[in-house]
């Protein structure tokens, strides 16, 4: 059990997703943690794939996008994924490789590295916040609550 196996998501959906909108929010709820990626560009602004925290609306978003991205003007849409999951799964899952190509189509090299430091990143993040899952940091059981 656990949390990678109660939850359905349509990864076929997912996937159409990532190849065909301009900014996604792919979000972790467990890691408070969004994967952000922008993919226009123009003469001045790479695409932009990063991890950010996670905001509580799409308002949110479009305002700290618009600080990230001045030069660019408000996307139309923020496609927004929740992935209540592992972050390796996005890699299992084949959603990595979409996200990874969808960035090669731009021809922006920088941008693909830039993947690889989120992927970093996310595995990171996770990493501490499961040790702090075991450590009891963050957590308490209800009968400490109770005190």
């Amino acid at each position: 059990m656990g949390m990678d196996s109660d939850f359905r998501l349509d990864i076929g959906e997912v996937g159409r997703n990532i190849e065909s909108a301009e900014v996604i929010s792919l979000y972790f709820p467990l890691l408070r943690k969004t994967l952000l990626m922008d993919t226009r560009h123009n003469g001045g602004e790479e695409p932009m794939i990063k991890v950010v925290p996670m905001v509580d609306s799409v308002e949110e978003r479009f305002r700290s996008l618009r600080k990230l991205r001045p030069r660019l003007p408000k996307p139309d849409s923020i496609t927004v994924i929740p992935w209540p999951k592992y972050v390796g799964s996005i890699v299992r899952l084949g959603i990595w490789d979409k996200i990874v190509q969808r960035f090669v189509a731009t021809g922006h090299k920088e941008a693909v590295k830039a993947c690889e430091e989120a992927l970093k990143d996310l595995l990171e993040f996770e990493k501490t916040e499961l040790a702090a899952v075991i450590k009891g940091e963050h957590y308490y059981t209800l009968w400490e609550a109770k005190k």
